[in-house]
């Protein structure tokens, strides 16, 4: 069975340290187009994870493979045209709106899809003046602008790291129905880092939780909040829950 992607026994030692790992012998596989969501405390790595995907920083062992071929077979370009990674706080290059949805267009050698920005930046209420200095935009405009900068690739993978974090419910849900639509109707598999444990539950098909170094589960939602196997699970889901009612 052919894999969209796949993580073998990838590790990554803690900044400055030789023997303390943020992760190791982690492996996992995306067969599908589903919508996951990676889990966990904070400072387990779960960013960290995300970028080594994305190509953007590089494990200290262990190998990547898209479409059942090592990532090594692609050059940079070609994975992070597929591969697509969108940060909690993107960076705005200088220049207007537009100059921002234009560039990665620009760098891949692909024609700029005008009325495909358009309609992404409708259906996310994102309505800006595309000749407004980027640097200008509040976060929650940021980050939709760098979601649809990512999207004009039309990449068959997402990373998304606390995409939505600067939003209101109401623009969240916009977002989240976007990216539902993206994933039935073309097929985009999404990873997402988050600490909203209510969007994972909306709109996740899939739950990977990470912690004590190792992936400790891989589950539906609906086995994860309801029954969870591991100890940690239970404890990250029972100060999740006290952190929301206090």
């Amino acid at each position: 069975m052919s894999m969209l992607l796949q993580l073998k026994q990838l590790a990554k030692k803690r900044p400055g340290s030789t023997d303390s790992y943020l992760f190791r012998n982690l492996s996992a596989a995306v067969a599908e187009p589903q919508i996951i969501h990676l889990l966990g405390f904070s400072g387990q790595g779960k960013s960290t994870l995300l970028r080594i995907i994305a190509r953007l920083s590089g494990a200290d062992a262990g190998e990547l493979y898209l479409f059942d071929q090592p990532m090594a077979a692609y050059s940079p370009e070609e994975w992070r045209s597929t591969v697509c990674y969108v940060a909690q706080q993107p960076i705005m290059l200088p220049g207007s709106v537009e100059d921002n949805l234009r560039i990665a267009s620009h760098l891949q050698q692909i024609p700029f899809d005008r009325d495909y920005a358009r309609q992404l930046m409708e259906r996310m209420e994102l309505h800006l003046d595309w000749s407004k200095a980027a640097a200008q935009l509040s976060g929650g405009e940021k980050q939709r602008l760098a979601l649809i900068r990512a999207l004009l690739l039309r990449p068959r993978i997402l990373l998304l790291d606390e995409v939505t974090s600067a939003l209101d419910i109401h623009s969240q849900h916009a977002v989240e129905q976007v990216l539902l639509e993206l994933q039935r109707s073309e097929g985009t598999a999404q990873i997402w880092v988050t600490h909203q444990l209510e969007q994972a539950r909306r709109i996740s098909q899939r739950i990977w939780f990470l912690a004590e170094e190792q992936l400790l589960e891989d589950s539906s939602p609906q086995a994860f909040f309801h029954s969870p196997r591991t100890e940690e699970a239970r404890r990250f889901l029972q100060t999740s829950l006290e952190k929301v009612t206090n």
